[in-house]
């Protein structure tokens, strides 16, 4: 797969590293010359251009990505990007980086993001899956906001401990797609039990978490 990062500062060197280790192809682009520090992912492409500009996507041939990440320290260039990207080159995926959460509302379909990453939202949603138990707690939000990835973890006293994952009612719009039990990640089939202290994975459409929440802690 080959992947376009616009930014190429820490986060944007570090998202390249990790994703040429899986194999894949990465092109760091940036227009800050004190940004391109080549040794420091020696594997990836690099090129000095402004990724606002079409001539430098052109040169960047994001016609051939699959994904292009917009990783810049800046919203704005982010979400233009993330629109050039989509509407100009057709590019499958558009993952953007939120750098200002007041700015999270912008970074929808309308510009071209397929997924919002916002890392103060993440932080805290971490917090509150650590702490939080029995409560549904939003990790990640997908398109629009129309799905979200959930996370809950299961009370001694919940209604669907000791229950077959697969006799569970669960809403239409929301599919359990990951358990996590101790050092454990299961993949659930319609077998699995669910214990106590169980992890839930969902992803779910906003307007069904409620009911998603009313059915795993019974309140």
């Amino acid at each position: 797969m080959r992947v376009t990062i616009a930014g190429a500062g820490a986060v944007g060197r570090s998202i390249a590293a990790e994703l040429l280790e899986n194999g894949h192809e990465v092109l760091l682009v940036d227009v800050d010359p004190h940004a391109i520090k080549i040794e420091s992912v020696p594997r990836a492409e690099w090129l000095l251009a402004d990724a606002c500009e079409i001539s430098s996507l052109d040169e960047a041939g994001l016609n051939s990505c699959q994904v292009v990440i917009a990783a810049s320290g800046d919203d704005k260039v982010n979400l233009v990007v993330s629109l050039l990207a989509k509407t100009e080159y057709g590019v499958p995926r558009v993952v953007a980086r939120v750098n200002h959460p007041k700015n999270e509302w912008l970074f929808n379909e309308s510009w071209g993001v397929d997924v919002a990453v916002s890392t103060p939202r993440l932080l805290s949603a971490l917090v509150e899956e650590a702490v939080s138990v029995g409560d549904l707690v939003r990790l990640m939000t997908f398109r629009q906001g129309q799905a979200n990835l959930v996370e809950l973890t299961l009370a001694e006293d919940a209604p669907v401990v000791g229950q077959r994952a697969g006799s569970v009612p669960w809403p239409e719009d929301a599919a359990l797609v990951a358990i996590l039990r101790e050092s454990r990640v299961l993949v659930p089939s319609a077998d699995d039990p669910l214990e106590a202290g169980d992890e839930l994975l969902f992803v779910a459409n906003q307007e069904v978490e409620r009911q998603l929440a009313h059915l795993l802690s019974g309140h």
